[in-house]
C-alpha cells in the first residue's frame, strides 16, 4: 500500500484530531453527569464509555499508522509493519451496540422493554460489526461484496427497530425532547450510513494508497459524527428531560 507523504500526515492528523476530540467529549459527559437528574446518570456514564472506548482505540490506530510508516525530511518509507484494521473492528464491537443502548436509557422507557430493547438493538449490532470484518480484511472486491451484503441484513432490521419499533415510544417523549430524540434517531441512521459507503470505496475504482487513505478517513469523520456528536445530543436530551420532570414535579406539588 504505497501512499505519499502528503497523506500519511493527513491521516495522522485526523488520527490526532479524533483523540483530542474523544478525550474532550468524554471528560464533558462524564462532569456532565452532575447536570441531569439521576434516571438519566446511566446514559451519560454510557456516553462517556463509548468515547472513552474510541479514545483508546484511537491511541492504538495512530500507533499502527505511525508504526506503519518513518517519515523523515519529507520522504515516506514502509516500514514492513502492517498497519491493524483491527483496532477499529474491536472499537465498534464495543461501542456501536452502547450507542444504541445510551439511546434506550436517555428515552426512560419502562424496565422491560428497555431491557429488550437494548438486548436485540445490541446484539444486532455487533452481529453486524461481526459480519463486516471479513469482508474489510479480504483482497478481492468478490468477497468483500459478500459480507458487505451479510453486514447490511442486520443494519437494515436496526433501521426497521428505530423507525417502526421505537415510533410509539417517542410519540410518549416529553414535547420539549420529542424533536431531539427524533433527530438521534436520523444522526444514527446517517452516521451509521457513511461506515457502508466508506466500506466500498476500494470497489468502486479507488484503489491503492487513494483508497486506504479514503477509507482510514472516511471512517474516522463517522466516528466523531457518531459517537461525540451523538453523544452531544443524548446530553441534550438528558438535560431537558431533567428540567420537564422538574416541572412536571413541581406542577404535581402546586
Amino acid at each position: 500500500m504505497e501512499i505519499t507523504a502528503g497523506q500519511y500526515e493527513l491521516v495522522y492528523n485526523f488520527f490526532s484530531f479524533t483523540i483530542a476530540t474523544m478525550a474532550a467529549a468524554t471528560i464533558f459527559f462524564w462532569l456532565g453527569r452532575s447536570q441531569v437528574s439521576s434516571g438519566y446518570r446511566t446514559a451519560l456514564t454510557i456516553t462517556g464509555l463509548v468515547t472513552f472506548i474510541a479514545l483508546y482505540h484511537y491511541v492504538r490506530i495512530l500507533d499502527s499508522w505511525s508504526d506503519a510508516y518513518t517519515l523523515v525530511d519529507g520522504v515516506l518509507t514502509q516500514t514492513g509493519v502492517a498497519f491493524n484494521d483491527a483496532y477499529r473492528y474491536v472499537d465498534w464491537l464495543l461501542t456501536v451496540p452502547l450507542l444504541l443502548v445510551e439511546l434506550i436509557l436517555v428515552m426512560k422507557l419502562s424496565q422491560s422493554e428497555s431491557t429488550s430493547k437494548s438486548l436485540r438493538l445490541g446484539a444486532l449490532a455487533a452481529l453486524m460489526i461481526v459480519l463486516g470484518y471479513p469482508g474489510e480484511v479480504a483482497l478481492d472486491a468478490g468477497t468483500r461484496w459478500m459480507w458487505w451484503a451479510a453486514a447490511m441484513l442486520p443494519f437494515l432490521w436496526i433501521v426497521y427497530e428505530l423507525f417502526v419499533g421505537l415510533k410509539d415510544s417517542i410519540a410518549e417523549q416529553p414535547a420539549k425532547v420529542r424533536g431531539l430524540v427524533n433527530g438521534a434517531r436520523w444522526l444514527v441512521l446517517i452516521s451509521w450510513s457513511f461506515y457502508p459507503i466508506v466500506f466500498v470505496f476500494p470497489m468502486i475504482g479507488l484503489s491503492g494508497g487513494t483508497a486506504s487513505v479514503a477509507v482510514q478517513i472516511g471512517y474516522t469523520i463517522a466516528d466523531i459524527v457518531a459517537k461525540a456528536v451523538f453523544g452531544v445530543v443524548i446530553y441534550t436530551i438528558a438535560v431537558r428531560k431533567s428540567e420537564a420532570d422538574a416541572e412536571a414535579g413541581v406542577a404535581s406539588t402546586a
